[in-house]
Protein backbone atom coordinates (compact mmCIF):
# COMPACT_ATOMS: atom_id res chain seq x y z
CA UNK A 1 0.00 0.00 0.00
CA UNK A 2 3.06 2.29 0.58
CA UNK A 3 4.91 1.75 -2.25
CA UNK A 4 1.61 2.26 -4.24
CA UNK A 5 0.92 5.99 -2.84
CA UNK A 6 4.68 6.31 -3.26
CA UNK A 7 4.79 5.81 -7.08
CA UNK A 8 0.75 7.98 -7.05
CA UNK A 9 2.66 11.06 -5.46
CA UNK A 10 5.67 10.51 -7.74
CA UNK A 11 3.32 10.28 -10.94
CA UNK A 12 1.27 14.02 -9.80
CA UNK A 13 4.49 15.43 -8.92
CA UNK A 14 5.37 14.54 -12.58
CA UNK A 15 2.33 15.99 -14.10
CA UNK A 16 2.28 18.94 -12.44
CA UNK A 17 6.08 19.68 -13.26
CA UNK A 18 4.84 18.88 -16.87
CA UNK A 19 1.98 20.91 -16.64
CA UNK A 20 4.53 24.36 -14.91
CA UNK A 21 6.70 23.53 -17.90
CA UNK A 22 4.22 24.10 -20.67
CA UNK A 23 2.16 26.92 -18.87
CA UNK A 24 5.21 28.84 -18.12
CA UNK A 25 8.20 28.44 -20.41
CA UNK A 26 6.42 26.95 -23.49
CA UNK A 27 3.68 28.45 -25.60
CA UNK A 28 0.40 27.30 -24.50
CA UNK A 29 -0.47 25.81 -28.04
CA UNK A 30 1.92 22.92 -26.83
CA UNK A 31 -0.44 22.29 -23.94
CA UNK A 32 -2.19 18.62 -25.42
CA UNK A 33 -5.00 19.16 -22.88
CA UNK A 34 -5.94 22.33 -23.75
CA UNK A 35 -9.10 22.78 -26.35
CA UNK A 36 -8.38 24.18 -30.06
CA UNK A 37 -10.78 27.08 -29.20
CA UNK A 38 -8.77 30.78 -27.53
CA UNK A 39 -10.59 30.85 -24.71
CA UNK A 40 -8.75 28.87 -22.21
CA UNK A 41 -8.81 28.93 -18.10
CA UNK A 42 -6.42 26.28 -16.51
CA UNK A 43 -5.22 26.15 -12.96
CA UNK A 44 -2.61 23.71 -11.85
CA UNK A 45 -2.13 22.01 -8.15
CA UNK A 46 1.40 20.49 -7.40
CA UNK A 47 1.11 17.80 -5.22
CA UNK A 48 3.79 16.81 -2.62
CA UNK A 49 4.54 14.40 0.13
CA UNK A 50 4.09 16.67 3.02
CA UNK A 51 4.49 13.62 5.55
CA UNK A 52 7.96 13.86 4.82
CA UNK A 53 8.43 17.54 5.56
CA UNK A 54 9.91 18.07 9.06
CA UNK A 55 9.55 21.52 9.00
CA UNK A 56 5.65 21.85 8.18
CA UNK A 57 6.10 24.32 5.67
CA UNK A 58 4.31 24.18 2.87
CA UNK A 59 3.69 27.42 1.03
CA UNK A 60 6.92 27.51 -1.09
CA UNK A 61 5.79 23.96 -2.47
CA UNK A 62 2.49 24.72 -4.41
CA UNK A 63 2.39 26.39 -7.35
CA UNK A 64 -1.76 26.94 -8.04
CA UNK A 65 -2.70 30.08 -10.20
CA UNK A 66 -5.52 30.15 -11.88
CA UNK A 67 -4.73 30.87 -15.51
CA UNK A 68 -7.25 32.59 -18.33
CA UNK A 69 -5.63 32.70 -22.47
CA UNK A 70 -7.45 34.93 -24.36
CA UNK A 71 -6.88 36.27 -28.06
CA UNK A 72 -4.77 39.28 -27.04
CA UNK A 73 -3.58 38.52 -23.39
CA UNK A 74 -3.05 35.85 -20.73
CA UNK A 75 -4.22 36.71 -16.68
CA UNK A 76 -3.08 34.49 -14.38
CA UNK A 77 -4.28 34.95 -10.12
CA UNK A 78 -2.81 33.71 -7.69
CA UNK A 79 -2.52 34.57 -3.50
CA UNK A 80 0.78 35.97 -2.70
CA UNK A 81 0.61 35.34 1.49
CA UNK A 82 2.32 37.53 4.22
CA UNK A 83 5.48 37.87 5.98
CA UNK A 84 5.65 37.80 10.16
CA UNK A 85 7.79 39.01 12.25
CA UNK A 86 8.97 37.81 15.87
CA UNK A 87 8.74 40.55 18.72
CA UNK A 88 10.87 40.82 21.49
CA UNK A 89 7.51 40.20 23.72
CA UNK A 90 7.70 36.26 22.18
CA UNK A 91 4.70 37.18 20.05
CA UNK A 92 4.14 37.07 15.97
CA UNK A 93 2.96 39.88 13.74
CA UNK A 94 2.18 40.84 10.34
CA UNK A 95 5.14 42.34 8.76
CA UNK A 96 3.75 42.70 5.11
CA UNK A 97 0.28 42.14 4.63
CA UNK A 98 0.22 39.64 1.68
CA UNK A 99 -1.98 40.18 -1.98
CA UNK A 100 -3.62 38.97 -4.89
CA UNK A 101 -1.34 38.61 -7.34
CA UNK A 102 -2.85 39.51 -11.37
CA UNK A 103 0.06 38.82 -13.78
CA UNK A 104 -0.64 39.67 -17.42
CA UNK A 105 0.95 38.71 -20.57
CA UNK A 106 0.87 39.71 -24.64
CA UNK A 107 0.13 37.66 -27.17
CA UNK A 108 2.45 37.34 -29.82
CA UNK A 109 0.47 34.84 -32.10
CA UNK A 110 -2.30 32.64 -32.06
CA UNK A 111 -1.99 30.45 -28.96
CA UNK A 112 1.36 31.84 -28.10
CA UNK A 113 1.95 34.61 -25.69
CA UNK A 114 5.45 36.33 -24.43
CA UNK A 115 5.89 35.16 -20.80
CA UNK A 116 9.15 37.64 -21.18
CA UNK A 117 7.11 40.61 -20.99
CA UNK A 118 4.49 40.07 -18.29
CA UNK A 119 3.10 42.82 -16.03
CA UNK A 120 1.89 42.48 -12.57
CA UNK A 121 -0.80 43.95 -9.67
CA UNK A 122 -1.21 43.30 -6.79
CA UNK A 123 -4.36 44.05 -5.27
CA UNK A 124 -4.87 44.43 -1.62
CA UNK A 125 -7.41 43.25 0.91
CA UNK A 126 -9.62 46.29 0.43
CA UNK A 127 -9.19 46.60 -2.99
CA UNK A 128 -10.05 42.26 -2.90
CA UNK A 129 -13.54 42.92 -1.33
CA UNK A 130 -14.18 45.99 -4.06
CA UNK A 131 -14.07 42.91 -6.63
CA UNK A 132 -15.84 40.94 -4.76
CA UNK A 133 -18.55 42.72 -4.51
CA UNK A 134 -18.96 43.21 -8.05
CA UNK A 135 -22.71 42.43 -9.32
CA UNK A 136 -23.03 41.64 -12.83
CA UNK A 137 -23.34 45.39 -14.03
CA UNK A 138 -20.84 46.73 -11.82
CA UNK A 139 -17.30 48.11 -12.56
CA UNK A 140 -14.02 48.71 -10.62
CA UNK A 141 -10.67 50.67 -10.65
CA UNK A 142 -7.63 50.86 -8.99
CA UNK A 143 -4.61 52.84 -9.31
CA UNK A 144 -1.17 52.54 -8.14
CA UNK A 145 2.19 54.82 -7.81
CA UNK A 146 5.08 53.08 -6.21
CA UNK A 147 6.40 56.06 -5.60
CA UNK A 148 3.65 58.01 -4.99
CA UNK A 149 4.53 59.58 -1.50
CA UNK A 150 8.01 61.10 -3.12
CA UNK A 151 9.77 63.29 -5.51
CA UNK A 152 9.56 60.64 -7.89
CA UNK A 153 5.42 59.97 -8.12
CA UNK A 154 3.65 59.89 -11.50
CA UNK A 155 7.10 57.92 -13.18
CA UNK A 156 5.06 54.68 -12.90
CA UNK A 157 1.52 54.48 -12.64
CA UNK A 158 -0.74 51.57 -13.23
CA UNK A 159 -4.24 51.09 -13.37
CA UNK A 160 -6.27 48.13 -13.50
CA UNK A 161 -9.99 47.43 -13.95
CA UNK A 162 -13.07 45.56 -13.90
CA UNK A 163 -15.64 46.55 -16.72
CA UNK A 164 -18.80 44.85 -17.15
CA UNK A 165 -19.94 43.64 -20.36
CA UNK A 166 -22.89 45.51 -21.64
CA UNK A 167 -25.10 42.19 -20.93
CA UNK A 168 -24.09 40.88 -17.99
CA UNK A 169 -21.79 37.98 -19.20
CA UNK A 170 -18.66 38.96 -17.84
CA UNK A 171 -15.88 41.47 -17.57
CA UNK A 172 -13.10 43.59 -18.99
CA UNK A 173 -9.99 42.99 -17.20
CA UNK A 174 -7.45 46.20 -18.17
CA UNK A 175 -4.29 46.75 -16.72
CA UNK A 176 -2.68 50.03 -18.13
CA UNK A 177 1.03 50.78 -17.20
CA UNK A 178 2.77 53.93 -18.12
CA UNK A 179 6.14 54.36 -17.61
CA UNK A 180 7.56 58.12 -18.36
CA UNK A 181 11.32 57.31 -17.80
CA UNK A 182 10.94 54.49 -20.44
CA UNK A 183 8.62 55.94 -22.58
CA UNK A 184 6.21 53.65 -22.75
CA UNK A 185 2.36 52.82 -22.04
CA UNK A 186 1.07 49.18 -22.09
CA UNK A 187 -1.65 47.70 -21.83
CA UNK A 188 -3.80 44.57 -21.49
CA UNK A 189 -7.40 43.40 -22.20
CA UNK A 190 -9.02 40.13 -20.93
CA UNK A 191 -12.22 39.53 -21.17
CA UNK A 192 -13.55 36.99 -18.51
CA UNK A 193 -16.56 34.71 -19.01
CA UNK A 194 -19.19 34.79 -16.01
CA UNK A 195 -18.08 31.27 -14.99
CA UNK A 196 -14.71 32.67 -15.14
CA UNK A 197 -14.93 35.16 -13.18
CA UNK A 198 -17.05 33.58 -10.56
CA UNK A 199 -13.81 30.95 -10.04
CA UNK A 200 -12.43 34.41 -9.23
CA UNK A 201 -14.26 35.80 -6.66
CA UNK A 202 -14.83 32.68 -5.00
CA UNK A 203 -10.92 31.85 -4.87
CA UNK A 204 -10.29 35.12 -3.93
CA UNK A 205 -12.94 35.33 -1.08
CA UNK A 206 -11.53 32.19 0.44
CA UNK A 207 -7.74 33.26 -0.02
CA UNK A 208 -8.70 36.97 1.96
CA UNK A 209 -8.39 35.98 5.41
CA UNK A 210 -5.07 33.84 4.02
CA UNK A 211 -3.36 36.75 3.03
CA UNK A 212 -4.12 39.37 5.96
CA UNK A 213 -3.05 36.67 8.20
CA UNK A 214 -6.07 36.01 10.17
CA UNK A 215 -5.58 32.70 9.51
CA UNK A 216 -2.67 31.83 11.59
CA UNK A 217 -5.52 32.54 14.47
CA UNK A 218 -6.51 28.68 14.53
CA UNK A 219 -3.87 27.20 12.94
CA UNK A 220 -0.06 26.54 13.14
CA UNK A 221 1.94 29.03 14.09
CA UNK A 222 3.79 30.55 10.48
CA UNK A 223 7.21 29.15 9.88
CA UNK A 224 8.22 32.74 7.27
CA UNK A 225 9.00 34.99 10.39
CA UNK A 226 11.64 37.39 9.33
CA UNK A 227 15.05 36.20 10.76
CA UNK A 228 13.92 32.65 9.79
CA UNK A 229 13.31 32.51 6.18
CA UNK A 230 11.64 29.89 4.50
CA UNK A 231 14.14 30.07 1.21
CA UNK A 232 11.58 31.27 -1.13
CA UNK A 233 11.24 35.20 -2.01
CA UNK A 234 7.34 35.96 -2.82
CA UNK A 235 6.92 37.67 -6.12
CA UNK A 236 5.99 41.49 -5.73
CA UNK A 237 4.10 43.64 -8.37
CA UNK A 238 7.17 46.18 -9.02
CA UNK A 239 9.54 42.87 -9.41
CA UNK A 240 10.52 42.54 -13.54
Amino acid sequence: MFLKKMKLMQLLKSRDQLFEKVLFRQDVGKAPWLPTHMSHAAISTAVQNFAGTSSGNYSDKIFAPYTVFKGKAALSVSPVLPTFRKLSSGGIRVERRGVIMLTFWPAIGERKYDWEKKQAFALSPTEVGSVIILGSKDSCEFFHDPSMLSSNAGQVRKSLSFKSHPDGSGYFVSLCVANTILKTNERFTVPVTAAEFSVMRTAFSFALPHIMGWDRYTNELPTNIEGKSSGVVPQLEWDK
